[in-house]
């Protein structure tokens, strides 16, 4: 039983009329959807694209700023910004104006241009790091540093927090579980066992890290600064100083994953929180919307990769392969779009903006919640914010998990996404952009205390 203080019964009735609702209002989506499984599996070019609340995957026509239109011509406000792939808007004009002018003058040529010279200058100005390689995605740029980690320390162990988020790295599909590693469960293929160069401890325990460092095998620590994947978690106080202090101490390098949490203002935590990572990681809106993601190293780690790159070819014949990087690497209309990125969408007037936006929801969040005596809490971080179905923020992934309420959570966001609001699927975060407005969150903080008042109305709604 989930501890969201609501009914199941009461749930399910709930997201019953919702979801003949959608059907209603749908009916071109509808449509779409049956044909799109005559040639798509799943209906969905991802297969993850059907696992949201609504009965079939809802066909977006187009979308911009802080909107976007389905086939059935309704407007949204955006809340989830492809799960910060947009976390700047849709289709930023800059961006746009970026891609049209490369579009003619070539896409990828396995040649860097002078548009490469000036996103790694702008990198190293903007995160602190000096050099900078960039990949198709932040899954490539984390594959890519945890192969570098393991050939500079030469030990094999990848340390990881239990509920963590990385993409789809193989290495970092573990769970920790009654004192144990093992793999995530839904792991689809795994023919090897993960848990032979992996590990995983909670997250904000101290004690468990430095027990997992002084086994003297741990390569790297792979790690978000705040977890954002499995409900949003917080690191506590020092925390995070404390990795680099016990990753320096066991000769672990500290990598520091971004994606997500580059939300948080300029420079993201790392810079916001003084972290000095080995390695930095950021992928999504690193380039606009436009696939890319970028790892950056200090100077030590640079000499280090150097040397045992030298020390691979040595041992090899013909070409060296790697193991990094794809032919669309830093391909020249990725690197015009995070050129123009860095410079005109990515600044200091947007998070400017996008900050407060966010502080007006989440305080909007707690009034709800004491409005209608729920034991809930509310998570903030940067330009996003997440209420969660227990009374206390969470501090480990597995707190986090315990919280959810997968049936009353999907009921809500298809209550909001038929009354014209989209918040992130499978937990309840939002990021809010440059283009939200102050109704824009109103809106959404009206709509959901009338879900809420709509749902506690049903006889025996409370448990």
């Amino acid at each position: 039983m989930s501890n969201s203080g609501i009914n199941q019964l009461a749930v399910d009735q709930f997201s019953s009329a919702e979801r003949q609702r959608f059907m209603d209002r749908n009916p071109k989506t509808v449509a779409l959807a049956e044909q799109a499984k005559q040639s798509l599996y799943g209906g969905v070019p991802m297969h993850w694209m059907s696992d949201w609340s609504t009965p079939v995957p809802l066909f977006v026509s187009h979308a911009k700023d802080a909107r976007f239109y389905d086939v059935d011509g309704h407007e949204y406000i955006d809340f989830c910004l492809g799960d910060t792939g947009t976390m700047f808007g849709h289709s930023p004009d800059p961006i746009a104006a970026a891609l049209a002018r490369q579009g003619n003058r070539g896409l990828t040529t396995m040649l860097p241009g002078d548009d490469a010279i000036a996103c790694g200058e702008l990198l190293s100005a903007r995160f602190g790091l000096p050099y900078w390689q960039v990949t198709t995605t932040a899954t490539d740029a984390n594959r890519f540093v945890v192969r570098w980690a393991r050939a500079v320390t030469e030990r094999s162990v990848l340390l990881v927090f239990d509920g963590c988020y990385h993409g789809t790295v193989d290495d970092v599909m573990v769970r920790y579980k009654d004192g144990q590693t093992v793999p995530r469960s839904g792991l689809l293929g795994q023919a090897y066992d993960l848990t032979d160069h992996s590990r995983s401890i909670p997250f904000n325990d101290v004690d468990a890290l430095e027990a997992a460092l002084a086994q003297g095998d741990v390569a790297a620590l792979l790690c978000e600064p705040a977890m954002t994947n499995i409900g949003m978690v917080l690191p506590e106080p020092g925390f995070m100083q404390k990795c680099r202090e016990l990753t320096r101490k066991y000769g672990t390098l500290l990598i520091i994953d971004e994606t997500h949490t580059i939300s948080t203002g300029m420079g993201g935590c790392t810079t916001q929180w003084s972290l000095d990572p080995d390695f930095f990681v950021v992928g999504k809106p690193i380039a606009g919307g436009v696939p890319c993601g970028v790892y950056g190293c200090s100077a030590q780690m640079a000499e280090a990769m150097q040397q045992a790159s030298a020390k691979a070819s040595a041992q090899s014949s013909g070409h060296g392969h790697s193991g990094m990087g794809t032919t669309l690497s830093a391909n020249a209309l990725t690197m015009h779009c995070m050129r123009t990125n860095l410079e005109e969408v990515m600044t200091p007037a947007a998070y400017d903006h996008m900050l407060p936006m966010a502080a007006r929801l989440a305080e909007g969040f707690r009034h709800l919640i004491a409005k209608h005596h729920l034991a809930w809490s509310v998570t903030e971080l940067g330009a996003r914010c997440e209420f969660q179905f227990c009374a206390t923020p969470p501090k480990t992934g597995a707190e986090a998990e315990a919280a959810f309420h997968d049936d009353l959570q999907m009921a809500l966001h298809l209550y909001l996404i038929n009354r014209g609001i989209l918040i992130t699927p499978f937990h309840n975060m939002t990021l809010c952009c440059p283009h939200t407005t102050e109704s824009d969150v109103d809106r959404l903080i009206s709509t959901l205390d009338n879900a809420l008042t709509e749902l506690l109305a049903i006889p025996g709604a409370r448990i």
